[in-house]
């Protein structure tokens, strides 16, 4: 299957004008006329998951994240980002990034997330003055109120999250939640002026943790935890639209930050 073919895919339901400014979202390595066979879907490209893409025959890695954000003035092996592009060109791996567009997009990263915490009837946080129905973040309802912390419980199991940091517990209970995945201390003002009693995000700061009018609970997953669910998202639209073509959730996928927790 040509790579185009894939990527049109993708791109009717995150399409790349989606993506922020800053953003390199797109193909990366690879040409669109050129014939893949199998994909492999990850949050970064890593040496990590070019071991695994060579292993398991994948000829194209599908990231959340994109490797190159700045340009490259040499491909000497130097640092890691540099090993990966030369080694995937080496190899005829192809490598594609789906990530602010991919963010924005209605049902995208954090509906994806939302949903499977259980939270419903959801709708856009901070909404996109360009295009109708994307933007960033969702706030939605929980089927019922739940202890605060029991939630955050619930939550950390549901995700596989070791550390969950939260700011001082503004409400017993919650019910309306806001969320965005990967970076979202900026949209803490919009889970506020929406009532959320906790916004869920990641990359929160010492002070984005001090809410003055007590009334919202902030916590942050961890960027890589609240991302992971990209694998998931990106499986379900290629396999609900390629029946044809193999597409594998990586193992490989892991998050570079370690935690050193005492007990």
């Amino acid at each position: 299957m040509k790579i185009r073919e894939i990527t049109e895919v993708i791109e009717r339901f995150a399409p790349l004008a989606l993506q922020e400014s800053y953003d390199n979202a797109g193909l990366i390595v690879g040409r669109p006329d050129d014939e893949v066979h199998k994909a492999l879907l990850a949050v970064d490209v890593t040496e990590e998951v070019l071991d695994e893409a060579e292993r398991e025959g994948c000829d194209l890695v599908i990231a959340h994240h994109p490797i190159v954000f700045r340009p490259l003035k040499r491909f000497n092996s130097a640092d890691a980002v540099e090993r990966c592009v030369e080694r995937a060109i080496r190899r005829g791996v192809a490598l594609y990034a789906c990530h602010t567009n991919l963010d924005s997009a209605p049902g995208g990263m954090s509906w994806r997330l939302a949903e499977e915490l259980g939270i419903g009837d959801l709708a856009v946080l901070e909404p996109s003055a360009e295009h109708a129905g994307a933007g960033f973040g969702v706030v939605g309802e929980l089927p019922e109120a739940e202890p605060t912390e029991a939630f955050l419980r619930r939550m950390q199991e549901r995700l596989r999250v070791r550390v969950v940091r939260h700011s001082d517990v503004a409400t017993e209970c919650v019910r309306r939640v806001a969320v965005c995945t990967g970076s979202g201390a900026s949209l803490i003002g919009a889970a506020r002026r929406a009532g959320a009693e906790l916004y869920i995000t990641a990359d929160l700061k010492y002070n984005d943790f001090m809410t003055p009018d007590k009334a919202l609970t902030v916590a942050d997953i961890g960027h890589f935890e609240s991302e992971y669910c990209a694998i998931r998202l990106l499986f379900d639209i290629l396999s609900k639209n390629l029946f044809t073509f193999a597409v594998r959730e990586s193992e490989g996928s892991r998050n570079p930050v370690n935690y050193l927790v005492s007990v």
